[in-house]
């Protein structure tokens, strides 16, 4: 019940932007009282996909970290949709995931009331609706890749809910790297080979020029027949060979000078207590 008696109504449909405005009243609250509202955290991410000449290619790197720290060596950030279409996820892990399976979830639902095969498109659409709704408090950055009647898909959603759709992108801390070699190499028309080495040597730049992106590159390829993903296709950094031993003899080094410091000794006395 309103003041003065009047009955609420929740709204029925449409966007609801009351999680927006709370969050906005806690930071000018939180001011007034001294306490600084948490900041966002640098995440690192290289993700891009191509379209070639039988179907679509995703690619991304497999670290996650947390802050400077590298949390996860072995993170995978290409995610199942449906049998035609999978996705890569930038930015916060966390809701990369949620959004995912989310996604998923309702295309399956939609899949058995139509009967039909989703299409890429309408996984689009329900991911950039669900973004927009939150204004970019849900971070994360998608890359979109399927194969339906119309063909071949690619599209690249970011945070707020804008969409692009191209026949190469890249999304993450890495992507500037990325599309610079996406953008030299690229050719319509790619036979599958040509195409999975392009992506692969757009997140291996992605990895070498961002600190947050590195462990190794993992790709998806969607045609027609299904989805084949690629689990660990190459591996950018591994551990150097130690060739020699680093052990030293003693008096390799001089000692240029000795002090000794003599230190008094203080007894110590322990006292029972008396426990009856």
């Amino acid at each position: 019940m309103e003041p003065g008696g009047a009955r609420y109504d929740p709204p029925q449909g449409g966007f609801s932007f009351e999680n927006c405005l709370r969050n906005t009243s806690i930071e000018v609250n939180a001011s007034d009282l001294g306490l600084q509202p948490p900041k966002a955290r640098k995440t690192g991410t290289t993700i891009a996909g191509v379209i070639y000449k039988d179907g679509v290619i995703l690619g991304a790197d497999r670290r996650a970290t947390n802050d400077m720290v590298v949390a996860d060596k072995n993170c995978a950030k290409i995610h199942y949709i449906t049998d035609n279409i999978y996705c890569c996820g930038a930015g916060v892990a966390a809701d990369a995931e949620y959004v995912t399976n989310l996604l998923s979830s309702n295309l399956a639902v939609h899949a058995m009331s139509t009967k039909r095969q989703p299409r890429v498109c309408t996984a689009t659409r329900m991911l950039k609706q669900l973004l927009f709704r939150y204004q970019g408090h849900i971070g994360a950055s998608i890359i979109i890749g399927g194969i339906d009647i119309r063909g071949p898909h690619l599209t690249s959603v970011h945070p707020h809910g804008s969409t692009d759709v191209n026949l190469y992108t890249a999304l993450g801390s890495g992507a500037s790297a990325a599309i610079a070699v996406l953008e030299d190499s690229y050719k319509p028309n790619m036979e599958m080979e040509e195409a999975k080495k392009l992506v692969k040597d757009a997140i291996t730049a992605g990895i070498m020029c961002d600190l947050g992106s590195g462990s190794g590159v993992d790709l998806c390829v969607i045609t027609q027949e299904g989805a084949q993903v690629l689990r660990g296709y190459t591996q950018t950094e591994t551990k150097g060979q130690r060739f020699s031993s680093y052990r030293y003899k003693r008096g390799t080094t001089a000692v240029l000078g000795e002090t000794v410091t003599h230190f008094d000794v203080v007894e110590e006395n322990i006292q029972l207590m008396d426990m009856d």
